[in-house]
């Protein structure tokens, strides 16, 4: 895969929270007069050292002024409705993780690709942004695979936490403030789970604790589920004999008796361990407080988790778990559901090894809406593959050539057109984080830069015109930072054979002049440029190429 360069536009990261913006420029629409100049275009962006070491690259911008406020579907309500923080400014969000048992899957990468950008977007637009997500550490698929190989918990746990966060910097991924992991937050979570059995909403049974749904206020809202259609094992990941266990079968545990080989911790019911769905109320109290902003997830995990996250939070704090609940939609590949059963399975790591850029996958997830299904084929990958070679061109174009272009490091003049194609951006983005929409600006902007690209390749002269795009290039390399695009050495198309056949083509052309045969090597850069290729002759008999 393509080496990512961390210079300006490419989303370098740093770890730790992003600041506050401060001021009056808090993430809210103003109806007011520019301070910086620009008319009614309320913009500003953060001082370059600011930008690379503390906000990942990402530049802060004020809200243009909108009639239409931003806005996100929120899976509780069913409607699209206008995001409105508990504090002005800011927005605290929890997001699920992994259980870490094995490699993450191209399921794993569209989620977490779809909340990055969420997150960038929210702090471009100025909100002051905490975002934190958990590791499940402790999970029977984790017992089963440290049985399976002969380890521990442990061990299993780790290597694929570090595995994860591999994963996640090559997708260029940033890192949340804080990743709890289950067993660190043991506390909390009988904390709560003895708050629950205090109000009587839990019981303890031979040894597990149980939520009883009954008591929980509208249990199913979520989901949509009825509580009184009974159904056998409701309430996920359930255990042998579990079922006998509980009066309800929507019931579900908030802990684990303890079984022999199994790591526990003490506890007023017995040694034991979580139950899956606590540890997620439990993280969030601790690391947010009582209600956030913001919970997401993938469109899997509406029932049971996010369900019963709703009912043991709620039941115990008494208020508002979340204001807004955001699901992505799943994966398939070639129509049909992505599964380990179907064999029709693939690794993130399996991806990017294969020769898949890491921003051709994310240009891919992108290019569909985050609620809608994700097809995976191979024709739709290198079409990805393709798109991102022509982004990715016009973004090197100021790092190879902006100093013989004039392009200089400080923010340029902007036209009413540029301006155009910011708040085109901006408004797609507000409207349920429409990246399709937003990528097309990209394209647009994108068009004359990868033109000037190519024909500086080529050899040809700066015209004085050129000079003028600096601005443009700058505003590409902005909004392509929002939506975590980062420049690439090379970008590799999906067919890695792709490469190898246009150099056959290319030394057979040489061949081909070598023995005055024009007519063949005519024939072969037509072929090439009817496929979109286009050959460059050098000096010293060097033939390049680039995709016209």
């Amino acid at each position: 895969a393509g080496a990512r360069r961390t210079g300006a536009g490419s989303g370098a990261r740093s770890p730790g929270k992003n600041p506050s913006t401060g001021g009056d420029h808090d993430g809210k629409r103003r109806a007011a007069q520019c301070s910086f100049g620009g008319g009614n275009r309320c913009r500003r962006q953060l001082d370059g050292s600011e930008v690379r070491t503390t906000c990942w690259n990402v530049t802060s911008v004020c809200a243009l002024v909108s009639a239409v406020p931003l806005r996100f579907t929120n899976s509780l309500t069913s409607r699209t409705e206008a995001f409105e923080p508990l504090e002005a400014g800011k927005a605290k969000i929890y997001c699920c993780g992994v259980t870490v048992y094995d490699l993450c899957h191209l399921g794993h990468a569209r989620s977490y690709i779809n909340w990055d950008v969420l997150r960038r977007y929210l702090i471009w637009r100025g909100y002051d942004v905490t975002y934190i997500q958990n590791y499940t550490d402790i999970d029977d698929k984790i017992l089963n695979r440290a049985n399976e190989e002969g380890s521990s918990m442990e061990a299993v746990s780790e290597r694929n936490i570090e595995a994860f966060e591999i994963d996640m910097g090559r997708l260029n991924i940033l890192p949340a403030d804080r990743m709890p992991r289950a067993t660190g937050c043991i506390d909390g979570i009988q904390t709560l789970i003895g708050e629950l059995v205090d109000k009587g909403a839990a019981y303890s049974s031979d040894g597990d604790v149980y939520f009883d749904v009954s008591k929980a206020k509208d249990y199913g809202r979520l989901s949509g589920r009825d509580p009184n259609e009974q159904k056998q094992g409701a309430s996920g990941r359930t255990a042998d004999g579990e079922e006998s266990r509980k009066r309800h079968p929507f019931d579900f545990a908030l802990w684990k008796g303890a079984k022999d080989g199994e790591p526990s911790w003490d506890s007023p019911w017995g040694p034991g361990r979580p139950g899956w769905h606590i540890e997620c109320s439990a993280m969030v109290r601790q690391e947010l407080g009582l209600t956030i902003d913001i919970h997401l997830g993938g469109g899997d995990l509406v029932f049971p988790h996010h369900e019963n996250e709703i009912a043991q939070s709620e039941t115990a704090n008494g208020t508002t778990l979340a204001k807004l609940w955001m699901h992505n939609g799943m994966v398939n590949v070639g129509g049909t559901k992505m599964s380990k059963s179907l064999g029709n399975f693939t690794t993130i790591r399996a991806l990017l090894d294969s020769g898949v850029s890491a921003m051709t996958l994310r240009l891919f997830v992108l290019q569909a809406h985050y609620r809608k299904p994700l097809d995976f084929t191979a024709e739709a990958l290198d079409a990805a593959a393709s798109g991102w070679k022509g982004l990715n061109s016009a973004l090197l174009l100021g790092e190879h050539h902006g100093e013989a272009l004039g392009w200089s490091a400080a923010p340029g003049d902007t036209s009413l057109e540029l301006d155009k194609q910011r708040q085109r951006f901006i408004e797609a983005m507000d409207d349920d984080l429409n990246s399709s929409a937003g990528l097309a600006v990209l394209f647009e902007l994108a068009r004359p830069l990868r033109a000037l690209a190519n024909r500086l390749e080529r050899g040809d002269a700066i015209h004085s015109d050129d000079r003028a795009l600096g601005s443009q290039w700058k505003l590409l390399q902005e909004l392509a930072g929002a939506l975590g695009l980062a420049t690439e050495i090379t970008a590799p198309t999906a067919d890695g054979d792709d490469g190898a056949r246009i150099d056959d083509l290319i030394e057979a052309r040489k061949a081909a002049k070598a023995s005055k045969n024009y007519g063949e090597a005519d024939r072969i850069r037509n072929e090439l440029l009817a496929q979109g290729i286009e050959l460059i002759d050098k000096p010293g008999g060097i033939t390049e190429w680039v995709r016209a």
